[in-house]
This record gives C-alpha cells, structure tokens and sequence, in this order.
C-alpha cells in the first residue's frame, strides 16, 4: 500500500487540491503533526481517522531525529497494510516536516511505497496576497530567516521570521524593500501583512517576508500601440 504526503495549502480548507480531497477521503488513517494542519484536515476527514505524531519546534537535533524516528516507526506499520496520508501545511516539498519523514522512512523502513500530492505553497499564497509577480529572468531565492542571510538575489522569500526587526534591519542595509506577511489564508490567528516590522514584533513561525531591491532587472515588457507618423497600420512596441 502507499503513504501519501499531502498538501493542505496555506490554512483555508477551500485551498486543498482535489487530488489532495480524495486521499484523505480515501485513507484509512491520516497523520497530522500538529494542530493547524489537523483543524483543515478535519473539515474532509472525521476525527476517528486522524492520528498524531510529535514534530517539536527545537533545533536540538538529537531530539528530532527521536521524534522523526518515533513517528516513522507509528507510520510504516499502517502504511504497509493500508492507505495512509501525512498532512502537512503548504507542499510537503517546500519547507515541510514531510521531509524529515520521508528521509527517515527511506533509512529505517525503505519498503514503504511514497507518493506526494502537491499543495499551495506559502510563496503562492504571499505573492497572491502582495499582488507580487516573480518576473520571467527574476533572481529569486527561498530562504529561512535565521543566520546570514543572502544579498544577491533581485527578490527574496523568507520563511520562519520569527525577529522581523532584527531581519527587517538587515535586508534594508543590504538595500532591500520589505513587506511582510503572517498567517495568510490560516483560519486560525491573525492575519497581518505590513511594511512596518514593528507591527510584528510578538514573534510568530508563520511569518514570511519578501525583499526586493527596487533598481534590480529590467521593468516587465508590456504590449503597446502607436499608429507611425505616416497614419499606417499601428506598430506593436514593448515598452521597458
């Protein structure tokens, strides 16, 4: 049989795939590992089909690889005997615990069958949110806000920014514009987007910032008219 890693999208129940819909309708069992991501997850499955397992919020790296360990020993058993799904927010490719698992599931239990149902990542959800277009030859990059961050790029996504003055200080000085986005299309909290770091200095794991320097590429080339001096058929221009 197969696990399923499925993709709940940003928090709103009305943003899960169909695909995403019928496996968890389908799945005999359905993991959360928190409980966020139970909350959308039960608006499609009743609460009798849905197991816990424990991810902690700590970089103590001993620790986690006892929970992901844990978790995968709960998992495969069900998994070589049924459909199972493991939910996690956004896509269980971009910046999820789904990829702790399925690294530990392919070291201690490599016979259990994978599959990943993409959801709507943060970044799709943000940009939506900003009205941002990541522009065809855009240098964009995905990074957490912890440590160094890069200066390079032309526009950044940042995920985790739980000290958005002291990340909001350094992107500015690098010559950086900032907005900043936390909890967008969750159904639970506070959703705040803002260019003012003040206004989330209570510090929250589920909030993004995107930095753009203003002078970085190209403007977007946009179709035009103008009729030539000689009142022939228009000419079609791009302007920059």
């Amino acid at each position: 049989m197969t696990l399923y890693g499925v993709g709940l999208g940003p928090g709103d129940a009305g943003l899960v795939t169909v695909r995403g819909r019928e496996v968890l309708e389908a799945a005999d069992v359905v993991y959360s590992p928190g409980r966020l991501s139970r909350t959308v997850a039960t608006e499609y499955v009743p609460e009798s089909r849905i197991g816990d397992v424990d991810f902690p919020m700590t970089r103590d790296e001993e620790e986690l690889r006892r929970a992901w360990k844990e978790a995968a020993a709960e998992i495969a058993p069900q998994a070589r005997e049924g459909t199972v799904a493991f939910v996690t927010l956004g896509d269980p490719n971009v910046y999820s615990t789904f990829g702790h698992l399925r690294r530990t599931l392919a070291a201690f239990h490599p016979d259990v069958e994978l599959e990943t149902v993409p959801g709507v990542s943060a970044v799709s959800a943000f940009t939506t949110t900003l009205g941002v277009e990541i522009r065809a030859g855009s240098s964009l990059t995905l990074h957490e806000a912890n440590g160094d961050l890069p200066t390079e790029p032309d526009q950044l996504v940042l995920f985790k920014v739980t000290d958005a003055p002291a990340t909001h200080e350094q992107l500015v000085d690098a010559g950086y514009e900032v907005w900043y986005g936390r909890r967008l299309y969750m159904e639970q909290g506070e959703t705040v987007v803002t260019d003012d770091p003040d206004e989330l200095a209570e510090r929250d794991y589920y909030t993004l910032a995107y930095a753009e320097k203003p002078d970085a590429g190209a403007e977007p080339a946009t179709a035009a008219f103008e009729t030539d001096v000689a009142g022939q058929t228009p000419t079609e221009v791009s302007s920059r």
